[in-house]
């Protein structure tokens, strides 16, 4: 049984260009996600407050009402306003659901095909899977190699001792 991939699905997968700017869940912020919410707002589909969407950011505070600066950079935390970042996570949560059931229909529709699929990622991964463990097998050898000299190498020796 063909299950046809929605296209909303299948532009998931094409490439995009990508952007620079400030990153909510790894996604541009001035070139996505305000341009996406404006059009939710005007679609009546949202109501996230002007504000939120016109000073996207706003400067951190401390409890005591003090501007709050990170501790490593010195420099000042800068945060995604509330609202904004609220329906940030409500379209993360409801994009997961909807690429689970996805895989769930296409599981259910085809068990055959996505069983075979399942089996062919892992044949192929095999080889790879064990390079990797045996890389790591021979790099923890070397480490502990090399701790073991210099730990004999800092601890005196008989004759060291005997003369002390």
């Amino acid at each position: 049984m063909m299950i046809t991939t929605p296209e909303y699905i299948a532009s998931l997968l094409k490439p995009q260009v990508k952007s620079q700017g400030r990153k909510v869940w790894s996604v541009d912020l001035e070139t996505v996600w305000l341009p996406f919410f404006t059009a939710t707002n005007t679609a009546k589909a949202t109501a996230i407050p002007h504000e939120a969407l016109g000073a996207p950011l706003r400067l951190a505070y401390n409890p005591d009402k003090t501007v709050k600066f990170n501790e490593r950079s010195g420099k000042p935390v800068i945060r995604v306003a509330k609202e904004l970042a609220e329906s940030v996570k409500l379209v993360r949560e409801n994009f997961i659901a909807n690429l689970q059931h996805y895989a769930g229909s296409v599981r259910k529709g085809n068990p055959e095909g996505y069983s075979n699929e399942v089996r062919l990622n892992s044949e192929a991964g095999r080889p790879i899977v064990m390079k990797d463990r045996e890389a790591l097998d021979k790099a923890i050898a070397e480490a502990m190699s090399e701790a073991m000299k210099d730990r004999e190498a800092a601890t005196p020796n008989e004759a060291e001792l005997v003369t002390a």
